[in-house]
C-alpha cells in the first residue's frame, strides 16, 4: 500500500507543479528561438522591460553612417500569439521625419506587410529596419504620403 500512496503523492505533486507553470505558446517558443539566434551589430540592441514577456520588447538602433548617423531610435516590438504566421507590430517611439515611417511611427517595410512569410525571423525585421536608416526607401509611398 505504501508504494501506491507514494506513487499517488508523486503524481499529485507533478500535476500541481504543471498547473503552476505558465503554458508556453508556439509564438513564445518561436520568439525565444529567434532571439537566441540573434547576432546584432554594435549599432543595435534589444531591451526587455519585463524579462518574463518575450513578446514585447524594444529595439534601439544608433546608425553609425548616413543622414541619421548619431541618432538614437527606439522601436517597440509587439508580437501577437499568431506569430510567425503574422508579422510583429513594429513602431518607432521617436517622432522623426523618415520616408519609411508614418506619423504614428509605424514602419513601412515590405516584410512587415504583404511580403511577410513565416520563415522570416525577428533578425530579418531588425536588419531590415536598420537598412532603412542607411538607405531610406523613398519609393515606398505609403509613409511619404503621410509624413510632414
Amino acid at each position: 500500500m505504501d508504494d501506491a500512496s507514494d506513487l499517488w503523492s508523486v503524481k499529485k505533486n507533478e500535476e500541481a507543479a504543471a498547473k503552476k507553470r505558465p503554458k508556453v505558446t508556439a509564438a513564445q517558443l518561436r520568439v525565444q528561438k529567434d532571439l537566441t539566434e540573434l547576432d546584432l551589430p554594435s549599432t543595435m540592441k534589444t531591451v526587455f522591460p519585463d524579462p518574463t514577456d518575450v513578446l514585447n520588447f524594444t529595439l534601439t538602433i544608433t546608425p553609425d553612417e548616413g543622414i541619421y548617423k548619431g541618432g538614437v531610435f527606439n522601436f517597440s516590438f509587439a508580437i501577437k500569439p499568431e506569430y510567425p504566421h503574422e508579422p510583429p507590430k513594429v513602431r518607432c517611439k521617436e517622432k522623426i521625419y523618415h520616408p519609411n515611417l508614418d506619423l504614428e511611427g509605424n514602419v513601412c517595410l515590405n516584410i512587415l506587410r504583404e511580403d511577410w512569410k513565416p520563415v522570416l525571423t525577428l533578425s530579418s525585421v531588425m536588419i531590415g529596419i536598420q537598412y532603412l536608416f542607411l538607405e531610406p526607401q523613398v519609393s515606398f509611398t505609403d509613409a511619404t504620403d503621410h509624413a510632414v
